[in-house]
């Protein structure tokens, strides 16, 4: 099942449950989804693209939750933490530290990287291979601490 097939079933359920506000993510990513397929120009996307599509909603939320955090306005901070994780449960399942660290040091090796020098050649390399599944900063975290060892 697609993710916009799984997000019309849910929508349906959301109606009939009186869920706003799992209602209203759905929407957005609808929305988000319809508007890429059409800048595009293709009839429907490939599941890569619609997950890149999540990815960039949930960074979205989380830059917005740090904002509100730091200006004091739990009342957003809530609604954002919740739409936080609607989205969640759309992305695939997240890599472990360990499995990130396993793809980090074999995607180093393939590179043959050596220095901080080389962080764009391995981070080209390692975020295709992530795509979805694990937070950019903390990738790239995981490759600044590999490569100054």
């Amino acid at each position: 099942m697609t993710l916009l097939e799984t997000l019309n079933q849910d929508m349906k359920q959301a109606m009939k449950n009186k869920d706003k506000q799992t209602l209203s993510v759905i929407r957005m990513v609808k929305a988000s989804i319809q508007n890429e397929t059409i800048k595009l120009g293709k009839d429907s996307l490939s599941e890569d693209e619609e997950i890149s599509i999540l990815s960039r909603e949930v960074k979205q939320r989380k830059d917005s939750l740090q904002e509100f955090k730091s200006a004091s306005r739990d009342d957003l901070v809530q609604q954002v933490e919740l739409e936080l994780d609607i989205l969640q449960t759309y992305m695939p399942k997240q890599l472990t530290d360990e499995e990130l660290e396993a793809i980090v040091k074999l995607t180093i090796e393939e590179v043959n990287a050596t220095s901080k020098k080389d962080m764009g050649k391995v981070m080209s390399a390692i975020m295709p291979k992530v795509k979805g599944k694990a937070d950019g900063s903390q990738i790239n975290k995981l490759v600044q601490k590999q490569l100054s060892n």
